[in-house]
């Protein structure tokens, strides 16, 4: 499978010497691991703040590539679609996954060996077993009252 995400050209290790707030978009970009966590469906507790995964994916979801299929005009099918962006990562950090490279920069934390821009290749994730490839299911197969089924442990 090809990189849809161009991590060629890019300053070796930028991120261990760049803050996320200075990065450029192309960079920010590139820290994407392709798990596809952030398309899957969360269950918030109103009253502890806890999020849990499902594996309740976006209707944009395709779990093949475990990518957006309509990643640039996503917004026009999924308003609510969370960007996350250098500028909105303080708000949105609690709901990452444990594994996201995003989350993991902003707590201080290095990016795991499987991470592409560390392994070279965007298979890794997949070959890891983090990434949400062939395991999910489309979030009109299930109501939203049965989503609690589908919880999932992190990391996976």
């Amino acid at each position: 499978m090809s990189d849809p995400i161009n991590r060629s050209g890019l300053a070796a290790r930028f991120w261990e010497h760049k803050p996320l707030t200075k990065l450029s978009p192309r960079e920010w970009e590139a820290l994407c691991d392709g798990c596809g966590k952030c398309c899957l469906n969360k269950l918030e507790d109103e009253e502890t703040g806890e999020v849990a995964l499902t594996r309740v994916a976006c209707r944009l979801f395709d779990d093949m590539t475990c990518r957006c299929a309509q990643y640039e005009i996503r917004h026009q099918f999924v308003p609510e679609c969370i960007q996350l962006t250098p500028d909105t990562i303080e708000q949105h950090a609690y709901w990452l996954p444990e594994t996201c490279a995003y989350k993991l920069l902003w707590d201080g934390r290095p990016l795991y060996d499987w991470h592409p821009l560390i392994s070279g290749t965007p298979e890794t994730v997949h070959e890891a077993g983090i990434s949400m490839q062939s395991r999910t299911v489309p979030e009109f197969e299930v109501h939203e009252d049965d989503w609690e089924d589908h919880i999932i442990e992190e990391p996976m």
